[in-house]
């Protein structure tokens, strides 16, 4: 699951499925203080692709929400397609503003960014990561929808029973 920028849905996920999370965030951000300059950031890539293809290689049934650049570094949005049902949780360049601008300190990609140019950094990034999350198997737009929709939307398309 392609998580961009929200977790309600992936929280109200948790209670209508059975799975055990795996919120790869969490994982990469114990590498979030090497980013500090380019070399890290190819140190701290690396690392995330060994991760993740170590977490595709679990046979149990799992969520795995992953943030916006892991799918674009190297053949990692193929391998994710190989060995699970991706899904990209696509959200309009405003609602992004508005979600991201609350918490820019805790995003080191944008902490420096002014509130100005949020718009225009998010729109650059979108369109050039676009062919990567496009790449996912199942598309569902998020913008004018409540977390409970989303879940609903995912829950259909993955074929799966509502649980109450």
């Amino acid at each position: 699951v392609y998580n961009r920028g929200k977790n309600e849905p992936i929280e109200d996920i948790k209670n209508k499925i059975s799975y055990k999370d795996k919120k790869f965030d969490y994982i990469h951000n114990e590498f979030a203080e090497l980013i500090e300059n380019n070399k890290a950031v190819v140190y701290d890539r690396k690392n995330e692709k060994e991760i993740l293809y170590t977490l595709l290689q679990t046979e149990e049934n799992c969520i795995l929400s992953l943030g916006g650049g892991t799918p674009i570094y190297y053949d990692n949005i193929d391998t994710i397609n190989k060995k699970s049902i991706s899904i990209y949780l696509r959200t309009s360049v405003r609602t992004l503003c508005q979600r991201l601008s609350a918490n820019k300190n805790k995003r080191p990609l944008i902490a420096h960014i002014k509130d100005e140019d949020l718009a225009e950094f998010i729109a650059k990034h979108l369109f050039e990561r676009g062919p990567f999350y496009n790449k996912c198997q199942i598309i569902i737009d998020t913008d004018h929808k409540t977390p409970e929709e989303i879940v609903a939307e995912i829950i259909n398309h993955l074929y799966l029973p509502h649980h109450q």
